[in-house]
């Protein structure tokens, strides 16, 4: 790397419940229009069901509910964002997938306690680029990876 250069990291930014959320794109396997949900019984509300993506199951949360907000009324405007956990893959419902844009490693900053009522163990900061304040979220804690609450993902396998 040149002398003077600025480390970026390249992140999927999306509506959801009227803020912009960011996600590495690594985290991302691909951008789905909104399609049928088979529902299945299942004690976690934001889990919806799964869906059958060019042959492979695949479990769906609705993200705004994983992240305490009010509930996604699902219609064909939404999008799915299929993101990569292992080798799991796990769809993610929001309300519009907006673009793709480098986000300079300087300017992220530590999440503030109380922002936009998310806890503070889903986000991994905030980025202020020119007029927009992106919350970037940590789905490694987003999707319970240390935690028993993450039984939900073997189960649908």
């Amino acid at each position: 790397m040149e002398q003077g250069t600025i480390k970026s990291i390249k992140m999927i930014v999306f509506d959801l419940d009227g803020g912009e959320y960011a996600l590495p794109v690594e985290w991302i396997g691909s951008i789905e229009s909104m399609m049928p949900i088979t529902r299945i019984p299942h004690k976690e509300d934001y889990v919806k069901g799964v869906i059958n993506l060019r042959g492979v199951v695949i479990p769906v949360i609705d993200l705004r509910l994983r992240l305490e907000r009010t509930k996604t009324d699902i219609n064909e405007n939404k999008r799915i964002i299929i993101s990569r956990v292992g080798d799991q893959e796990v769809g993610l419902i929001v309300d519009e997938a907006n673009d793709v844009i480098d986000i300079p490693v300087n300017i992220i900053e530590d999440a503030p306690e109380v922002i936009d009522s998310v806890k503070p163990e889903y986000l991994s900061g905030v980025a202020k680029i020119d007029d927009r304040l992106l919350i970037l979220l940590d789905m490694h804690h987003v999707l319970s990876l240390d935690s028993e609450d993450s039984t939900w993902l073997e189960e649908e396998e």
